[in-house]
């Protein structure tokens, strides 16, 4: 009764005042938020009557006035929190967040700094990079065959290149057989009908003790591999023969004790036939070293030899400063002094200075005083400049070295060679070309003595007292005057102050050859001297492969098709890259041109140095038949490819003082290794260059750039090289020529630079592995536990090797009698 006289009065239930007061208290909030958000009274405590929207009776209140989401039956769960993080805590964690974000931020700058202070300093250390694909190649054996194993040379199945079919087959040992007797080897022309006769020269002034001959073994030992670049058969070098320790290096004090004048070395190892130079019916008697002269032998020999020669011109000053100013015309005729008559008259030296090619010249027009005048043809002079320093050690193995060089060049030649030593002062500060004594007393004691008066000093400030005015850049941190970046100045100064040679070989103290001196420089020159110069640059830049070129005409060929044709090599993709120069990028006409432009004539730079001469071909490069520069002596003779260093990744490609480098730089050729023959010719242009216009180069590149530039004969001459791993033959023709259109440079993927590493495993380059290594094993020296006394007696005997160029060999020290290791 009390509910129904409420709810007449108008009361309202605990409900239904919360609803009321819920929804008039906040009539613009969210009526869904509100319904979730507003509890229910327990249910014990709610009304139980309460009206229903479907109610019949009128005394229900209709609930249409009721929102809809009011009488939705979902709802939601309240959130339960485990534990609350107070604000105090939170701010903490948040210090802590942004200072761990600032030390790292500070850490990243400080680590970006010190990279890029070790970048500039050059000091960065790189992680190990992967190792190059031919350190997988498994290693050749047969180098190292003993002499037991003889066999004629066209019974040899070699080791490398293999067919693969016979790779697995083992060749069955041989017996032991008594070893034949070396034979002399004698590569000196035995009749010389068109040339003076040659006199005979002794190792005394007195001319009782005659030169003992090299000898050799005839086959080569089983197995032995071929040479994979470059070609015995080309150069026309014997192959089918090999020399030993003993008889090519016994004649010059090896094998024999101090105590009967020899050296002390090599007394030791497998000696059978190490006696057969000093025995029978050939035989000469053991030759005391320890009282020759050699300045004095090799003047006398040329001295009785001079009637086979071009007269010797006059003799430069021995001294720069020793040129006075009323000497104007001689110091116009060096080119030293009186620039302004060079420059008004600069073609002095075209006509004066330079021998006219290919004609040496005959002595019907002039004579050596003393000779009387016949119809021979007189033979060019040249020099062998051996290049040193003040204070080098001179080893045994050195000085055997040396003594080869001077009796089979000089002595046995008749005079045609002439070795000298180009002397390097170290320090600036001694003034060898101010004062006769000073020069005197360092060349007393800058070499042995048996050497001794015939060296040349200079020094780096002399060159740039003589070569003054020369812009300075200290590319790579090196003096322009310095002997690294220009070698051939101080040979330029020697080609002038000596204008009696017609050709000067720049020479190394650490090159080595197992074969003969004289067979290997005379060689090289007849075959220069008969190359066309039609696609000669060409050739020049590429590596002579046999196993992939096939015969020397073949490749000869092969360099015309791809020069004027092109070829499809992605390496050409490359070509365009000419960093910082300046030129084509990818994409352009010319990065994108298939063919190469052949090489005809002069290819001078704008600034280049006029009036000089040049020589101009003959006929147009599509009618001559192989014919201009055929008996045409070489100006440059190089012992690697001549190749194109724009484009490439060579450290050097840049490095050119003087030239105008504003829209492009000159063209310019470069080999590797500085060992070459330099004409007169050439080495006058150099100089005049470097005095007339302030031009030069790196040393690697600037006689070849000269030569290309003035249209001189260069010739690589690819003698044959070695390898000491199973390289692909295919697989070595696209590495060493991977640059433009199959050539070894012109493009950024040319072996030279940074791919250099692949000629570590070769006989010839600047740090070739190779070569040191076969050279000590030759000697019976122990190499990486391999090799020795005890591996050649107990094993097939010592090493037999046909003649090979080896470059670098040094700081070899022979076990000497008394002295233990060293010399």
């Amino acid at each position: 009764m009390e509910e129904d006289a409420q709810r007449l009065s108008g009361g309202e239930t605990y409900d239904d005042v919360s609803d009321t007061e819920s929804y008039e208290s906040d009539p613009e909030s969210d009526l869904e938020k509100a319904q979730y958000t507003k509890r229910k009274p327990p249910a014990p405590f709610r009304r139980r009557d309460a009206p229903s929207a479907y109610s019949s009776s009128s005394r229900d209140t209709s609930g249409s006035h009721q929102h809809l989401l009011r009488a939705s039956p979902t709802k939601r769960k309240s959130t339960f929190y485990f534990y609350k993080i107070p604000p105090r805590v939170v701010r903490y964690m948040n210090w802590a967040l942004l200072s761990t974000m600032i030390i790292i931020a500070i850490c990243l700058i400080r680590a970006s700094y010190n990279s890029s202070r070790q970048v500039e300093m050059g000091t960065m250390e790189k992680s190990a990079p992967k190792p190059p694909p031919w350190e997988a190649f498994p290693f050749l054996k047969r180098y190292h065959g003993g002499i037991q194993t003889l066999i004629p040379k066209n019974t040899n199945a070699p080791e490398y290149p293999h067919d693969p079919i016979m790779a697995n087959i083992s060749v069955p040992k041989q017996e032991t057989k008594p070893l034949p007797k070396s034979i002399p080897f004698d590569p000196y022309p035995k009749t010389e009908k068109e040339y003076a006769k040659r006199q005979e020269c002794f190792l005394d002034t007195a001319e009782t003790v005659k030169v003992p001959r090299v000898r050799y073994y005839s086959g080569v030992v089983r197995g032995f591999p071929e040479a994979v670049m470059g070609s015995h058969e080309v150069l026309a070098l014997r192959d089918d023969i090999c020399f030993e320790r003993f008889g090519r290096l016994g004649p010059y004090g090896y094998g024999y004790s101090v105590k009967r004048g020899g050296t002390g070395a090599g007394l030791h190892g497998d000696r059978e036939g190490a006696d057969d130079l000093w025995t029978g019916p050939e035989s000469v008697t053991e030759v005391d070293y320890s009282n020759i002269e050699w300045v004095k032998v090799q003047a006398a020999c040329a001295t009785k030899n001079a009637g086979r020669f071009e007269p010797a011109g006059k003799p430069g000053k021995d001294l720069f400063l020793d040129i006075q100013a009323d000497e104007r015309k001689a110091s116009q005729d060096t080119g030293v002094e009186g620039e302004p008559s060079l420059v008004e008259d600069d073609s002095v030296v075209g006509k004066r200075d330079v021998p006219e090619f290919p004609a040496a010249g005959t002595n019907e027009t002039m004579a050596e005083p003393g000779t009387a005048q016949t119809n021979y043809t007189l033979l060019p002079r040249t020099a062998i400049l051996i290049r040193t320093w003040w204070d080098f050690h001179y080893s045994v193995e050195d000085i055997i070295y040396l003594r080869s060089l001077i009796a089979e060049l000089s002595l046995l030649s008749g005079g045609e060679f002439a070795v000298h030593f180009l002397i390097h002062v170290r320090d600036d500060n001694v003034p060898i070309w101010a004062d006769k004594k000073i020069y005197n007393r360092i060349l007393e004691n800058a070499l042995p003595p048996e050497f001794r008066g015939m060296g040349t000093l200079w020094s780096e400030r002399q060159m740039g007292l003589i070569y003054g005015g020369i812009q300075e850049s200290f590319f790579r941190d090196l003096p322009v005057h310095g002997v690294y970046r220009s070698t051939f100045m101080p040979v330029q100064y020697f080609s002038h102050q000596h204008p009696e040679y017609d050709f000067v070989w720049n020479w190394e103290m650490d090159v080595r050859y197992t074969g003969h001196w004289y067979h290997f420089f005379d060689q090289i020159r007849k075959w220069t001297k008969a190359q066309p110069r039609k696609g000669l640059w060409e050739r020049n830049g590429r590596f002579y492969i046999p196993s992939i070129h096939g015969s020397w005409e073949d490749f000869k060929q092969m360099v015309r098709v791809q020069t004027e044709m092109g070829t499809d090599s992605p390496n050409n993709v490359w070509s365009g890259l000419k960093s910082s120069s300046g030129n084509s990028m990818p994409g352009s006409r010319t990065a994108q041109a298939k063919s190469d432009k052949s090489i005809w004539g002069p290819e001078p730079p704008p600034d280049v140095l006029t009036n000089q001469n040049d020589i101009s071909p003959p006929t147009t490069y599509d009618k001559d038949k192989y014919e201009w520069g055929v008996g045409e002596e070489a100006d440059l003779i190089t012992f690697n490819p001549l190749f194109d260093p724009d484009g490439t990744t060579w450290f050097f490609t840049e490095d050119i003082t003087g030239y105008n480098t504003t829209s492009s730089l000159p063209p310019r050729r470069a080999a590797i290794t500085t060992t070459s023959r330099l004409s007169k010719r050439l080495l006058t242009l150099m100089h005049r260059e470097t005095v007339l216009k302030r031009h030069t180069m790196f040393s690697e590149m600037w006689p070849a750039s000269i030569s290309l530039h003035h249209g001189l004969k260069a010739v690589y001459a690819p003698h044959p090289m070695y390898i000491d791993r199973d390289w692909p033959p295919a697989y070595l023709a696209a590495v060493m020529n991977g640059g433009r259109n199959g050539a070894s440079g012109g493009a950024r993927t040319s072996v030279y630079g940074g791919r250099e590493h692949n000629f570590k495993g070769t006989t010839w380059f600047y740090d070739a592995g190779f070569a040191p290594n076969l050279w000590r094993r030759w000697l019976g020296m122990k190499v990486d536990n391999d090799g020795g006394e005890r591996e050649e007696v107990a094993g097939e005997g010592r090493m037999c090797l046909p003649g090979v160029l080896l470059h670098p060999v040094k700081g070899v020290e022979l076990v000497v009698e008394g002295r233990g290791e060293g010399g």
